[in-house]
């Protein structure tokens, strides 16, 4: 399974995808996520499962279960949108809440053992060198604390520029 993350209006996802293969799992902003709160209930309540009910609580479980994750998110300070890193700050289920030391940092330990590619494109106008650089180290850092091998990055300056980057999904 493969896994669109996006921060687009519904329009502006269908001009884009017209057209969206079955073996995808579409995440988009319908309103109702809710923050994480740091708990810890998707680690020592319902492990590996948000105690949140709001239809963003399979994260972990989501992405147990992928092989590649897709992003498109508007560059806002070289970070990803609200939305977006919301989603990925629910996705913490996916790991454990014990620590191991990796490169002489501290990171949670893998709960599952699936490598994931991911790939992320940012769109924005008058995106920055500063926001570019920003944006691809937490990309990489990202990856780094998900044990995600491989990732690519792109930035466009509008959705115009992004639909001839993103390949049909």
């Amino acid at each position: 399974m493969n896994i669109l993350i996006h921060d687009l209006s519904n329009m502006q996802f269908q001009s884009l995808f017209p057209e969206v293969c079955n073996n995808v799992h579409i995440i988009q902003d319908n309103g109702t996520i809710k923050h994480c709160t740091g708990c810890f209930g998707c680690w020592i309540k319902t492990p590996g499962k948000c105690v949140l009910k709001d239809g963003y609580d399979n994260m972990g479980e989501l992405l147990s279960n992928s092989a590649k994750v897709t992003i498109i998110s508007r560059c806002l300070y070289g970070c990803y949108s609200p939305f977006v890193k919301n989603v990925l700050d629910r996705s913490i289920p996916w790991l454990l809440p014990f620590f191991k030391i990796k490169n002489n940092e501290t990171h949670h330990k893998r709960r599952y053992r699936n490598n994931i590619q991911l790939t992320v494109h940012f769109y924005g106008e008058k995106i920055t060198t500063e926001e570019r650089e920003t944006a691809e180290k937490l990309v990489k850092a990202n990856c780094n604390n998900f044990y995600m091998k491989n990732y690519e990055i792109s930035f466009s300056n509008s959705l115009e520029e992004l639909s001839g980057k993103v390949i049909a999904i």
